[in-house]
């Protein structure tokens, strides 16, 4: 990445540091668990008048949305992530504790007239999920500016655009080409929201490409875009396989494949995907290689499948470098060891 001047008044950092805008939803997670299989109660001719209510066993309420998901796991790697999406004033606590671990909120605007995002989820006990997302004062994030958050901050390296309001979305995607900002496309939960142009859209010119497998093709059916035409849009293209690793593609390049971390007990896969982002693009902001990033992302992803919320696990040092020797090796470790705080 290049990374432009500091500001003079950038004491707080290291000069080199890489400055990561991250956009998206900040939301409360209503995380509910049903105690069987949602495909056992699915009649497959009757699929088009679903009436269904699960009695579920359990109630978490937790600190989430995919943004702030991201900036925790960044700052649980000793990062300084942006955080940039819109808020209700019932935000104050939920600010305290990502300030506490390590994230800027200063560019987090505060709506004066709704609340704060509502995630709700049910999980089955095969992990597959159904939900639904009030988007409250998101919807406000359409009105948010990227120029006066570079300026704050002495200019941005990456932008990562996560789903968010899809008017935001698309208006963070455009500035970026406008001012020049290299950005990442996330757009995996807007994806049945938004139609084939808006996500051609979002897609040009993205230094990376988020999505998962079911979402890939999702992709590529809605844009009208092969695998090989994206490829030439975007610079790399990272796709999550879930218990199979992830794999990574660039154009003219032989695909890299990079198998999953293994995972002690799994507990609540809320937020996998987004602590999957946060110790990749850590990784990357490190200097490291996309094989590496795979592999710190890999780990963080399973610390949090392991945890009970998307912002309920800990990085321990120790223990996630001799997590990472047992999954990838002692080299992966040492690379990795001089950039842990």
């Amino acid at each position: 990445m290049t990374q432009p001047d500091k500001q003079p008044d950038d004491t707080d950092e290291e000069s080199d540091a890489v400055r990561i805008a991250v956009t998206g939803s900040i939301a409360t997670d209503h995380l509910m668990t049903f105690p069987g299989k949602f495909a056992d109660q699915l009649i497959p001719d009757q699929l088009h008048r679903v009436s269904l209510s699960f009695l579920v066993d359990e109630l978490e309420i937790r600190r989430g949305g995919i943004a702030a998901n991201i900036c925790y796991g960044m700052g649980s790697l000793g990062h300084r992530p942006i955080l940039v999406g819109s808020v209700g004033d019932d935000f104050a606590d939920y600010r305290s504790w990502l300030e506490r671990h390590g994230v800027d909120t200063d560019s987090v605007h505060v709506s004066e007239l709704r609340h704060t995002a509502r995630f709700l989820c049910t999980t089955d006990e095969e992990h597959n999920q159904i939900a639904s997302f009030y988007a409250g004062a998101m919807s406000e994030a359409r009105d948010i500016e990227l120029g006066p958050v570079a300026d704050r901050v002495g200019g941005l390296d990456l932008v990562m655009i996560s789903p968010n309001d899809p008017e935001a979305m698309v208006r963070h995607t455009e500035e970026c080409r406008e001012r020049g900002l290299a950005f990442a496309a996330d757009i995996s939960q807007q994806l049945a929201r938004m139609d084939g142009a808006q996500i051609r859209g979002l897609i040009e010119g993205a230094a990376y490409l988020f999505t998962n497998e079911y979402e890939k093709a999702l992709v590529e059916q809605k844009t009208g875009w092969s695998d090989t035409e994206i490829l030439d849009r975007v610079q790399t293209r990272v796709t999550t396989l879930g218990p199979k690793g992830v794999v990574i593609t660039r154009k003219g390049q032989p695909e890299t494949h990079v198998p999953a971390a293994p995972v002690d007990r799994a507990v609540e896969p809320t937020g996998v995907g987004d602590a999957f982002r946060a110790g990749f693009l850590s990784t990357v902001a490190w200097g490291l290689s996309l094989e590496r990033a795979a592999q710190v992302g890999n780990l963080v992803a399973a610390h949090a499948l392991e945890s009970p919320g998307p912002q309920e696990y800990r990085l321990e040092r120790e223990v996630f470098l001799t997590r990472l020797t047992d999954a990838y090796g002692q080299s992966a470790a040492d690379e990795i060891a001089p950039h842990l705080p």
